[in-house]
């Protein structure tokens, strides 16, 4: 019996089977395309395309869980294919217990998907989920198209989008790692050097180790290895950057808040809502790459940061955790979570379970976690009812119209770590410096105006504390202890 098949359309208007101003015959044709490299210069006559998506036709193998997850999950493949610049003309999903290990879906499948991609004029196949080289090479000799699965794909997004050169690097680095074992020559052309002596007549090298040498696949390699390892060591370096400024704040006693949550929920909307931070809001999947860090204030005067962070998405490839490991790590060091789901997507359960998943892969899934359902102006009640039945202690706002977002604040301000020290303080009128300092880094309890300085009840920090202490007296604690 053939494999059970489900075809899922995804653009009525593409399937006519037109093939629009392209000769069928060239979109068929497995071509390089000129003028696309590795961007290391020094790295030729090597198949490592860009994407330069078009016209693609998307292929998902469906092992578990619901139609409906099945469906979910190309409705996904097909945001990330068009926010990668390409049309989506008809998506398929095989059910299979397990993806083929020779051609991803089934053999059968294989000529159906060929048909498809020949009908529609497609000239790209992508499929949901990280193919090995053989699959990926017996897709394309099946096909005759380029076959690009989703981890190559979320690369690509992420290379668009990479804008400070930490995130440069760190896109350049998952991109080189998942090239290197996917490197494929073209054919006896790439020897470049003789073995052993180098001397004519293939005298060189000696019985049973004559041959044509390093080939320019190896030369390859091995450039890309040292490209790996050069970016790792300016990623290491920038890492104690990020490490010293938070040091800096963690002397300061000041919390850090964390946004983070699935791409496209919100985040940077929200960080502007709270901080007015004009952040660049784009409704896009991973707009946002380079962590950014705002200051806030809390309504009783107290400092604290808040920190917008990459996006994640289901199966993020661990290229991309590895190389942004320590951006992550900004979530993994702060105080508190906000964790941030899209209301009105069709499944947040798995958002959630998404992100909570790659959290615990960095470190920060024991962190104060505060969920935050966000588009509640675009979701519908039946939708947000079981939500809060499901997450009662959520709080449910919307960064587009302001809603909920002062319950949002208060929440926060709630969940901030409190000062370990209470103390009790008259600070004379020419301490205004230190009055300021207990203004932004405690919690001010009450404050009196004596003849003789600021009467402060204040919760700080020890070194905070052991500032104030030559003017705890015993006298000023009773003198104000009723005026708490």
């Amino acid at each position: 019996m053939r494999d059970q098949e489900t075809f899922v359309s995804v653009e009525d208007e593409a399937l006519d089977g037109t093939t629009g101003d392209f000769d069928l015959s060239e979109r068929q044709a497995l071509r390089r395309v000129p003028g696309l490299s590795t961007e290391l210069a020094d790295i030729t006559e090597v198949e490592y395309r860009q994407l330069r998506l078009e016209r693609v036709v998307l292929v998902g193998v469906w092992t578990e869980g619901t139609v409906t997850d099945a469906e979910n999950s190309l409705i996904e493949l097909t945001a990330l294919a068009e926010t990668a610049g390409s049309q989506v003309l008809e998506g398929l999903i095989q059910r299979r217990s397990r993806p083929d290990p020779a051609t991803y879906i089934g053999r059968g499948k294989v000529d159906d998907l060929t048909a498809v991609v020949v009908d529609s004029g497609a000239d790209t196949v992508i499929c949901d989920g990280e193919l090995s080289p053989s699959q990926l090479r017996n897709l394309e000799q099946r096909t005759k198209v380029k076959v690009v699965d989703r981890t190559a794909l979320i690369l690509d997004i992420f290379a668009q989008h990479a804008k400070s050169k930490e995130g440069k690097a760190q896109v350049e680095l998952a991109q080189l790692e998942y090239l290197l074992p996917r490197l494929r020559g073209w054919g006896e052309t790439l020897s470049r050097q003789a073995g052993g002596s180098g001397r004519g007549g293939g005298a060189g090298g000696g019985v049973g180790l004559r041959g044509p040498g390093e080939t320019k696949l190896e030369t390859d390699r091995r450039r890309i290895r040292h490209r790996i390892a050069r970016l790792r060591r300016e990623i290491k370096s920038m890492r104690t950057i990020r490490q010293t400024k938070r040091a800096r704040r963690a002397r300061n006693a000041v919390p850090a808040v964390a946004i983070a949550g699935y791409t496209n929920a919100g985040k940077s909307s929200l960080l502007n809502r709270l901080t007015n931070a004009g952040v660049l809001v784009e409704n896009a999947l991973f707009a946002t790459l380079d962590p950014t860090t705002r200051k806030a204030t809390t309504s009783d005067g107290r400092l604290y940061t808040l920190s917008d962070t990459v996006g994640f998405v289901r199966h993020l490839p661990h290229q991309i955790i590895e190389a942004f490991r320590s951006t992550l790590e900004e979530v993994a060091d702060a105080d508190l979570l906000v964790h941030v789901v899209d209301g009105a997507h069709p499944d947040p359960e798995e958002q959630v379970r998404a992100v909570r998943e790659v959290l615990a892969d960095v470190g920060a899934d024991r962190l104060p976690e505060l969920l935050v359902v966000n588009k509640v102006d675009a979701a519908d009640e039946e939708t947000l009812l079981r939500l809060k039945r499901l997450w009662p202690d959520a709080v449910f706002v919307s960064a587009h119209t302001g809603r909920g977002i002062d319950g949002l604040r208060e929440s926060i301000e709630d969940r901030l770590p409190t000062p370990a020290v209470e103390i009790r303080a008259v600070l004379p009128y020419d301490r205004g410096d230190l009055v300021a300092r207990v203004h932004r880094h405690g919690e001010v309890l009450s404050t009196a105006h004596l003849a003789e300085g600021t009467l402060l009840h204040v919760r700080v920090d020890e070194a905070l504390a052991a500032e104030l202490a030559p003017y705890a007296e015993v006298e000023t604690v009773r003198a104000g202890s009723g005026r708490r």
